[in-house]
């Protein structure tokens, strides 16, 4: 999986008023969690903007006082008005614990069901999995080659070595519904052989 670094400056004072300074300087208030302590840091937001308005996962490399440590983005809060970050709570990774991430879906091929007049309908767009971090994936490719109108492909299907899906099995992924058109067609094609 992709890493991209971040720099983070230490937090000396923890509190709403300190947090309003930072966000005023173009900072974001940020919390380290999954080590022996919280670390408290503030992080650039136009830093931010590349990890978190983009479809890609990324692991990311915080350097903080000269230490860097790899983390994931556990959790935003956004402004309600303005919509820019005000908070993030980064988790630590642990090379020997697993950890739930949410990964796209990449679909692949070509359907036989959209080339006969079907509408491709894909329900599902990231996955949620459940891995050693060494182990994640960039993307989680779903092949629709072959699918014909009337057919799905569900979590069920999708196999991933060393990866665990913690998706409900039945949820549906991608389907190949009836297009207007093509149920138009069969209805003129039904009344033509009567």
């Amino acid at each position: 999986m992709k890493s991209i670094a971040i720099s983070g400056s230490p937090r000396e004072n923890v509190g709403k008023r300190d947090a309003k300074e930072q966000r005023y300087q173009g900072l974001v208030p940020a919390v380290l969690y999954g080590g022996t302590t919280q670390t408290h840091f503030a992080v650039s937001a136009a830093d931010l903007r590349a990890v978190v308005y983009t479809p890609v996962v990324h692991f990311i490399d915080l350097q903080i006082a000269g230490v860097t440590s790899q983390a994931i983005i556990k959790d935003l809060q956004f402004h309600p008005l303005t919509e820019q970050i005000i908070h993030v709570d980064f988790l630590l990774l642990d090379e020997k614990k697993p950890v739930t991430i949410e990964i796209p879906i990449k679909l692949t091929g070509s359907s036989s069901g959209v080339k006969a007049g079907g509408k491709l309908v894909q329900k599902l767009r990231k996955l949620r999995i459940k891995a050693l971090p060494k182990d994640h994936l960039d993307a989680i490719e779903v092949s629709i080659e072959g699918l014909e109108v009337g057919k799905s492909v569900k979590v069920a299907e999708i196999n991933l070595p060393n990866l665990t899906i913690t998706n409900a099995k039945e949820d549906t992924i991608v389907s190949v519904t009836t297009s207007r058109a093509l149920r138009q067609a069969e209805q003129e094609a039904a009344q033509g052989k009567k």
